[in-house]
């Protein structure tokens, strides 16, 4: 089986029986740690709007299901790339006025990754839009892939899913979450034919053909995303080059790899008006490109984590004869990372050490290109069991507040066994962040093993519950929160932390709360 057998079929598995069940009107029939995540169904049958509070709460159903899955990618070094560009087209499409006050307040405006070597990319309701590593890997610039984020962005702000599934108000979120999952889990599959059966019966075919974006709006999504990626400042020929690679490729490799073309029919007209906005269009001053480069690289070896995978990107490094410093970087980085994943860590030196000096030495990089190789550094060495080194390679940013710099400050305090003022910053670090970032799952794991290093057990225990929270999995959270109880009840009264001990009594009200209200709307969704 390939990779992208393995990779749908999980997440098709778990849902295509739910799919069946609602296209033949019958209770949907999740696997339990599935089913306690449902959403209710729409309150009013009569409205006449699917509204920008439903959708949210069908994009935050569908998530919670997308964050269990295997492959979904929270690496976090690609992640922040991948917000490096997604945050300033949302901040010009706010500028732009493409953002109602109500949709900024209520949409989540988050990117995430898919670990598949196909080339897709997705908007969901509710302002999440997924980015497959293989469409990451493809890119050669940052401007082709900002342009596929506006696109999809455009598709949000201009409520394109709400426009085509108003038609379906009467059916339930819960039919609805089911059903995209389950078209999501047929676009990454090579034979089609087992998913799209399930989707080609009753209420689901309308809601496929409702996806499927009309020819206007794949229109108006091309000249609003032109506006907004021009607006944000990235290259007006991201668009047109975007286009005319996934045309060649497409035809050059007709595999099924493209599900993106699926969804978005590339048609020459759209390739020509891609082509025409380009001299309407400010000039923008060039960028390097090396930095993108590193994060391509990045993406190509975690879309295909299988040892010979890993070896083919191992083997790059020595068999590259360019003179170009961007394909040996490409190279060099491909190779350290996979020879870091193979934990062979001779030829990972080596390669690291190859990358350093072209970041370092080139006329054409710039710092961020050099920071992109140090986190590679750091996490070679945290792999490695060397805190020394990674804490020496972070040095120069590990006052950052980004998250991977927090991660990796964290993992380094643990490794090392650091004081207990080191491991209280780390802690304060890591609660600033999972504040204003709370469905960080991996933030709140790595505070969770602070919290614990520090003898701080109630936290430590409700950082573990946050974290099983954040991957949707309410029953490991009641526990967490559970055994929280228990040790505040059965411990001295002088050594209980009260104010945690109340933020645990209140978070297990109301996570018990949205299970009995999933429970109940599950029944009425059975009913």
């Amino acid at each position: 089986m390939n990779r992208t057998s393995l990779s749908h079929s999980r997440l098709r598995q778990r849902l295509v029986a739910a799919v069946c069940a609602i296209s033949l009107g019958l209770p949907a029939a999740l696997p339990a740690r599935a089913a306690q995540n449902q959403l209710p169904a729409l309150g009013d049958t009569a409205s006449e709007d699917f509204g920008v509070g439903a959708e949210r709460k069908l994009g935050d159903q569908i998530m919670r299901e997308i964050r269990r899955d295997p492959d979904y990618s929270n690496d976090a070094i690609l992640l922040e790339y991948l917000q490096s560009i997604f945050q300033p087209l949302v901040a010009a499409a706010r500028q732009r006025g493409e953002i109602s006050p109500d949709l900024d307040q209520r949409f989540a405006w988050e990117p995430f990754l898919v670990r598949d070597r196909s080339v897709n990319a997705f908007a969901l309701p509710g302002g999440f839009i997924g980015v497959h590593l293989g469409l990451m890997g493809m890119t050669a610039t940052r401007d082709e892939l900002a342009s596929v984020l506006a696109h999809e962005l455009s598709h949000i702000t201009q409520r394109h899913i709400a426009r085509g599934m108003a038609n379906s108000k009467r059916q339930s979120l819960i039919g609805l979450a089911a059903t995209i999952l389950g078209i999501l889990a047929a676009s990454r599959s090579n034979t089609m034919d087992g998913p799209q059966a399930v989707i080609a019966g009753g209420q689901a075919a309308a809601i496929q053909g409702q996806l499927n974006f009309s020819r206007d709006m794949e229109r108006e999504a091309d000249r609003i995303g032109f506006g907004v990626m021009t607006t944000a400042g990235f290259a007006p020929g991201g668009m047109a080059a975007m286009f005319e690679k996934l045309s060649q490729s497409s035809r050059l490799n007709d595999y099924g790899g493209f599900p993106y073309l699926r969804s978005h029919p590339l048609t020459t007209e759209r390739i020509g008006e891609a082509r025409a906005r380009l001299g309407t269009a400010p000039p923008v001053a060039p960028v390097s490109v090396l930095e993108h480069v590193a994060a391509q690289a990045r993406a190509r070896v975690l879309m295909d984590p299988r040892a010979d995978a890993l070896r083919r990107w191992q083997a790059l490094d020595g068999d590259s004869t360019s003179t170009s410093v961007a394909d040996k970087l490409s190279a060099a980085y491909e190779s350290a990372l996979a020879s870091t994943l193979m934990r062979d860590w001779a030829r990972a030196d080596a390669s690291l050490t190859k990358a350093l000096g072209l970041v370092q030495g080139s006329p054409r990089s710039d710092s961020r290109a050099e920071r992109a190789v140090a986190l590679l550094v750091v996490q070679s060495m945290l792999d490695r069991g060397d805190p020394v080194r990674a804490e020496r390679a972070l040095k120069p940013y590990a006052s950052e507040p980004s998250r991977p710099v927090t991660l990796f400050n964290g993992g380094i305090a643990l490794a090392r066994g650091a004081d207990e003022g080191t491991l209280k910053h780390i802690a304060e670090d890591l609660q600033t962040w999972v504040s204003n970032h709370p469905h960080d799952a991996e933030a709140w794991s790595v505070l969770g093993q602070v919290w614990s290093k520090l003898g701080q057990g109630l936290r430590a225990l409700r950082a573990e519950a946050e974290a099983r929270f954040a991957l949707g999995d309410l029953t490991g959270a009641v526990d967490r929160l559970r055994a929280g109880q228990r040790l505040a009840r059965g411990g001295n009264s002088s050594g209980v932390d009260f104010i945690e001990a109340s933020v645990i009594d209140a978070r297990l009200r109301e996570i018990e709360a949205q299970r009995r209200a999933i429970a109940a709307d599950e029944r009425r969704s059975g009913g």
